[in-house]
């Protein structure tokens, strides 16, 4: 067994694994450790736990030290540095006249390096740039180009239903989400419904994902037949996932009739299981890269709402 610790450099950023070694570590302690990108300054957010020898990913890098006060003074001084660092970008930017967005600036800990995180249609030849601002500042230079996920991300906002976005206040790292889930869901779909403030697909289309995939497997689909308790024939209508419930059109004295039914109740044939290597091709045209629409998908929800329009 392995005793490791849970480290997050960032807010809401993704977390890092590392030795305690002896130390008495504590979550909300602050620890000095070494990274691929140097010396850094981390939030520990997993205290010491013991984990077996082959989930852990070597080489596991040890901690340092616990943060000093004067390790916190250095990393206020570079939060503050950071800021002035953003808006000499900036100005640079506008010098070059380049079509990027900065996003965020940041410092390493031993100033051994800044990084500029931005946003840009396509490539970008920042070249010169990156002289210039190696000039000014003394030191190492990285420019990272990012989408507009991660942009979101940095910057936050409030999401549609009102509240903080999640990938800004506790989502550590985005999960794959697909059109998929918003029809297993029988949600809207008009993409400026389903989609968040990046204008991807909202990532919270995920949170009830298996819960909805469950109940679905429990009922029957629209257009299906089924026989009512009074022994009835009938056509689906429609089905209350949550509730269970489905509504059936059928034959009372030649006459239609709409009833409603717990699934229970109803008798009929049980979904079959989808073809494995059929399921997995349709994910892999459903899946996009950073959860975007894509022009097929476009075309398939427009298809859907026309139906659904013309239904109605």
């Amino acid at each position: 067994m392995t005793k490791i610790i849970g480290v997050r450099f960032r807010n809401v950023g993704k977390v890092y694994y590392f030795s305690p070694k002896d130390f008495d570590i504590c979550v909300g302690d602050h620890v000095i450790v070494e990274t691929a990108r140097g010396v850094e300054y981390g939030n520990v957010v997993l205290g010491p736990k013991e984990v077996e020898d082959e989930k852990v990913i070597q080489p596991l890098r040890e901690v340092i030290r616990l943060a000093t006060p004067k390790d916190d003074a250095k990393e206020e001084a570079n939060r503050r540095k950071e800021k002035e660092a953003f808006e000499i970008c900036q100005k640079k930017i506008r010098a070059h006249e380049l079509e990027m967005k900065l996003i965020d600036a940041e410092y390493t800990f031993d100033n051994n390096k800044v990084l500029f995180y931005f946003t840009a249609d396509g490539r970008i030849d920042f070249r010169e740039l990156v002289k210039d601002l190696a000039a000014v500042f003394k030191t190492r230079i990285e420019l990272r180009q990012i989408g507009v996920r991660d942009e979101t991300k940095i910057l936050g906002g409030m999401g549609i239903c009102g509240r903080p976005l999640c990938c800004h206040t506790y989502l550590s790292e985005f999960a794959p989400v697909s059109i998929k889930m918003a029809k297993e869901q029988n949600l809207s779909l008009n993409p400026t419904k389903i989609s968040g403030v990046c204008g991807r697909l909202m990532c919270c289309l995920k949170n009830e994902q298996e819960t909805y995939e469950y109940l679905n497997k429990k009922l029957p689909n629209v257009g299906d037949h089924v026989t009512t308790p009074e022994d009835l024939k009938g056509e689906v209508t429609g089905v209350n996932v949550l509730r269970q419930m489905v509504k059936v059109l059928v034959d009372v004295n030649d006459e239609k009739e709409l009833r409603e039914y717990p699934v229970s109740e109803l008798k009929f044939r049980p979904k079959h299981k989808k073809d494995k290597a059929k399921d997995r091709k349709k994910d892999k045209t459903d899946k996009t890269a950073d959860g975007q629409l894509s022009a097929e998908e476009m075309k398939e929800l427009e298809k859907l709402q026309e139906e659904s329009f013309e239904r109605k």
